[in-house]
């Protein structure tokens, strides 16, 4: 069993945790049809996000500071069973990795100690965009923009974080409720203003439902054929930056 932390519901609504059977999680191709297949130290810059899976019966200690005291020890899947990936945006000596977590606050980042045989590694190509002002979310393959999509965004009481996030899980959102549509992307993001009246948790993803203006309690909607599309091309471990 699972539970559904805490997606808005489309047009503004928010829908509670509930515990429910577990459903196999969307096939993850894009993990692998759109990084390179390994990370080599060469005399360049690679392209793209590095991005850290953590390999089935391993275990990740995440720490607050490089040799600070261990916050949380995760597993090779996430609580909705995909596959533990976290995006690296520092590397320091001694194999230390600073990545995007859902386990700190928003604004925060958490550091790994990437032992040998604890990750595979590769690069995620494309990134996510979000300009709160505008409604639209960009997907970059970096300088180039592969797709401009309308979204709907939070309400002023309930305003979309800003920041910078990753994707955390693929998932299919029948095996969930109607009201998150075909598919969830989430997002390592937190909502920190949730109504009083709020009973769920407090995660942000990409979902189905309205996308005509500022409607949702934080969620970014999006429209069928657009999730569809993030489904396809966005990796696990892709960057998402959501700015004013």
């Amino acid at each position: 069993m699972i539970v559904l932390l805490a997606l808005a519901a489309p047009a503004g609504g928010s829908v509670g945790a509930r515990t429910i059977p577990t459903a196999s999680p969307v096939r993850d191709e894009p993990i692998l049809a759109h990084v390179t297949s390994s990370v080599r130290h060469t005399g360049r810059v690679p392209a793209g996000t590095l991005v850290a899976r953590v390999r089935p019966g391993r275990e990740a200690l995440v720490r607050s500071t490089p040799n600070g005291p261990v916050v949380a020890r995760v597993s090779a899947r996430t609580e909705f069973g995909s596959p533990q990936t976290f995006a690296v945006t520092r590397v320091l000596p001694g194999r230390r990795y600073r990545v995007v977590s859902t386990l700190l606050p928003n604004g925060r980042s958490g550091w790994v100690d990437a032992a040998s045989g604890t990750f595979v590694l590769s690069r995620a190509r494309v990134t996510l965009d979000l300009d709160l002002s505008t409604g639209l979310l960009r997907v970059h393959r970096g300088a180039r923009v592969l797709r401009t999509i309308r979204v709907g965004t939070g309400a002023a009481s309930t305003p979309t974080p800003m920041g910078r996030f990753a994707v955390t899980d693929k998932l299919n959102g029948a095996a969930y409720s109607p009201v998150y549509g075909c598919c969830i992307l989430a997002l390592s993001a937190h909502q920190t203003h949730l109504p009083s009246s709020w009973t769920g948790g407090d995660r942000i993803a990409i979902h189905g439902g309205s996308t005509a203006g500022a409607v949702s309690t934080g969620c970014p909607h999006a429209s069928t054929s657009d999730l569809r599309y993030l489904m396809r091309v966005v990796p696990l471990g892709a960057l998402v930056v959501i700015h004013p």
